[in-house]
C-alpha cells in the first residue's frame, strides 16, 4: 500500500472518532477488490452515510482508519473523499481537531414534505423491500443461531443490543440499524451482508417518512431482547419467528404510512 505524508488533521485526532467508531463501521467496511478499488470504497462510504452509521456534524474515522479497514492506500481514500465533498455530503477542517465531517442533510421545508414523501415512495417498490428483507433478516438470524456465535461474536452482538436500550430518540435509528447489520455481518455469508446493506439502505430511506413512535420502539426492543437471546441460546427456530414478527411490526408501520 502506498504510504502517504501524514496530515495534522490525522496527527491529532479526537478519540470519539479513533478506532470505536472504525470498529463499529465494521459490518460496511470491508476490504475492497483490487480491481475496482476506488468504486466499491466510494461504495462502501456511500452506504454509510446513507445508513446514518455517522451523524450528520460528526467527524468520519481518520484517514489511516479508514484505508486500513477497505484496503486501499490513502490517496485513494483521498479520491473518494473529494468526490463526497463534491456532492456536499461531507466537508473537510484542517487543524488540531480537523477531519472529514459529514455534512447534516437538508431539512425539507415544510411546504414540501408531502412532495418529498411521494417522491420518495413513488421511487420505491414497497412490498418488494419489505419482503425482501424479511427473508434475508430471518435467513441471518437462522444461520446465526444454527451454526453459533464465538465468544467475540457473541459479545459483539449483546453490545450492538445495549447501545440501542435507553437510547436518544435521535439516535436510535442509527443504533438500531448497527445491531441488524451486526447480526447479518455475523451470519457468516459475504453476500447475505451486502445485500442486507443495501436493503437496509432503502429501508431507512422508507422509515425517514414516518414518525419515530415511542411505544414501537419500545416493542423493538422487547423483540430484539427475545431475538439475541434466541441467537445466543441456539434457537434457530424461535430466533427466526422473533425476526419474522418484529420485521413485520414494521412493515404494518410502513404500509400504514405510506401505502
Amino acid at each position: 500500500m502506498h504510504e502517504e505524508t501524514t496530515d495534522v488533521a490525522d496527527e491529532v485526532t479526537d478519540p470519539a472518532a479513533g478506532a470505536g467508531l472504525a470498529d463499529q463501521l465494521t459490518p460496511v467496511l470491508r476490504p475492497v477488490r483490487a480491481g475496482n478499488g476506488f468504486e466499491e470504497a466510494l461504495e462502501q462510504v456511500l452506504q454509510v452515510l446513507r445508513l446514518g452509521l455517522v451523524a450528520g456534524g460528526e467527524r468520519l474515522p481518520a484517514e489511516r482508519e479508514l484505508a486500513e479497514r477497505m484496503g486501499i492506500s490513502r490517496v485513494t481514500l483521498r479520491e473518494v473523499l473529494k468526490v463526497l465533498q463534491e456532492q456536499g455530503l461531507v466537508e473537510s477542517r484542517r487543524g488540531r481537531y480537523g477531519g472529514t465531517f459529514v455534512l447534516p442533510r437538508p431539512n425539507t421545508p415544510a411546504t414540501g414534505v408531502g412532495r418529498e414523501l411521494r417522491r420518495r415512495v413513488a421511487a420505491v417498490d414497497i412490498e418488494d423491500v419489505l419482503r425482501f428483507r424479511e427473508v434475508l433478516e430471518t435467513g441471518a438470524a437462522g444461520l446465526c443461531a444454527q451454526h453459533g456465535l464465538s465468544g467475540e461474536q457473541a459479545d459483539r452482538l449483546r453490545a450492538a443490543l445495549a447501545a440501542t436500550h435507553d437510547a436518544p430518540l435521535a439516535e436510535y435509528r442509527r443504533l438500531d440499524t448497527l445491531l441488524h447489520l451486526t447480526l447479518a455481518e455475523l451470519s457468516g455469508s459475504a453476500t447475505l451482508m451486502a445485500q442486507y446493506a443495501a436493503n437496509r439502505a432503502v429501508v431507512n430511506e422508507l422509515l425517514d417518512c414516518i414518525p419515530l413512535l415511542v411505544r414501537n420502539l419500545e416493542h423493538s426492543q422487547q423483540q430484539h431482547t427475545a431475538l439475541v437471546e434466541a441467537v445466543l441460546e441456539q434457537d434457530a427456530d424461535a430466533a427466526r419467528e422473533v425476526m419474522r414478527e418484529h420485521c413485520c411490526g414494521t412493515a404494518a408501520l410502513l404500509r400504514g404510512f405510506l401505502t
